[in-house]
């Protein structure tokens, strides 16, 4: 009788051991998984242009790690560099990712992607990943590049806000100073690009482009002897533009 009593102890005994550890398991699980939601949140929250969080210090990998994760990240980007030349972008994109996967913190593979996206039409992902770059490395063409996916997407307020954080960073630029013109224009901020366009063609004189954006921009404004000179200009490199030849016959007789 005493021998089925310290059976029955033993079976109550193991039963609440195995039951704790399990509990104790989900327990660990569900707060894994809330501090995976709660760190995506946040990550949707940093796209929207909230209040972003410190960042997280990786723990530090030895150097003999390092350096054969370096070597395989460079042989996968020598590998996508070939296939790029060869236009066999969706292979490019496997390589780069895969070169992800080895090294997370490849910054330089990231900015790779998202030039491809750009490249490639895919405008959202690049904005993604520039999102993600920038949150790191203030860099003023990660600045450029996120405002042309934003301008091709449509969102010119945005794509103004972006080009004037790249011109900031790099105000002797002269292509910052069309990009930001032509995002105002596509805004219809016409008084703010008229001036920017007009410094950068003294830099960009045979973009005809930016001349032609500068034609027009005076044209809407008002400025009819602006805007000839401007078309003066065009016609000295296009003479036989009949189009130019018109719009200064219009302006001379105006």
């Amino acid at each position: 009788m005493i021998y089925l009593f310290v059976l029955i102890g033993s079976l109550v005994g193991l039963c609440a051991l195995f039951s704790a550890r399990f509990l104790l398991r989900n327990r660990s699980v569900r707060k894994f998984v809330r501090g995976v939601k709660k760190r995506s949140d946040e990550a949707m929250e940093r796209c929207g242009g909230f209040e972003e969080e410190a960042p997280v210090l990786r723990p530090k990998r030895n150097s003999r790690t390092t350096m054969r994760e370096t070597q395989e990240v460079s042989v996968l980007m020598r590998s996508a560099e070939k296939a790029f030349a060869l236009g066999k972008y969706e292979e490019v994109e496997r390589l780069y990712i895969q070169a992800l996967t080895v090294d997370p913190d490849a910054h330089h593979v990231q900015a790779e992607l998202a030039k491809l996206y750009l490249i490639t039409g895919r405008e959202a992902k690049a904005e993604a990943l520039y999102k993600v770059l920038l949150d790191s490395h203030d860099d003023a063409s990660y600045h450029s590049n996120l405002g042309l996916a934003f301008y091709k997407q449509g969102k010119f307020p945005k794509a103004v806000a972006a080009y004037k954080r790249a011109l900031d960073r790099d105000p002797a630029n002269p292509e910052r100073l069309f990009c930001l013109g032509r995002a105002y224009i596509a805004s219809e901020c016409f008084e703010d690009a008229a001036p920017l366009l007009e410094k950068a063609s003294a830099r960009l004189s045979r973009n005809m482009e930016l001349l032609h954006m500068l034609g027009e921009c005076y044209m809407v404004l008002g400025h009819k002897d602006h805007a000839e000179d401007v078309y003066r200009r065009i016609n000295k490199l296009e003479p036989y533009n009949e189009e130019v030849k018109e719009k200064l016959t219009v302006l001379a007789g105006a």
